[in-house]
């Protein structure tokens, strides 16, 4: 039988600023007025900035040392 491996757990808050200084989070969204964009947003879900397309977006964080990650 294989040893269980103890598997870390995050309080909600630890869990919130898990990668927060590291990842930014991009998704569409819609701006005030219908016009579509990308949402660039802190890993703890604090909204950073918008973008035109997903490759500004990425090139933005990257700019601010993170590391972009989408989300559908």
């Amino acid at each position: 039988m294989l040893n269980a491996i103890p598997v870390p757990t995050f309080t909600p808050t630890e869990f919130a600023a898990f990668g927060v200084g590291q990842i930014a989070y991009l998704r569409p969204i819609v701006l005030d007025g219908g016009a579509l964009a990308i949402g660039v947003f802190a890993a703890d879900g604090r909204p950073l900035a918008n973008a035109p397309s997903v490759e500004i977006a990425q090139a933005l964080v990257r700019q601010n040392d993170l590391e972009p990650a989408l989300v559908h």
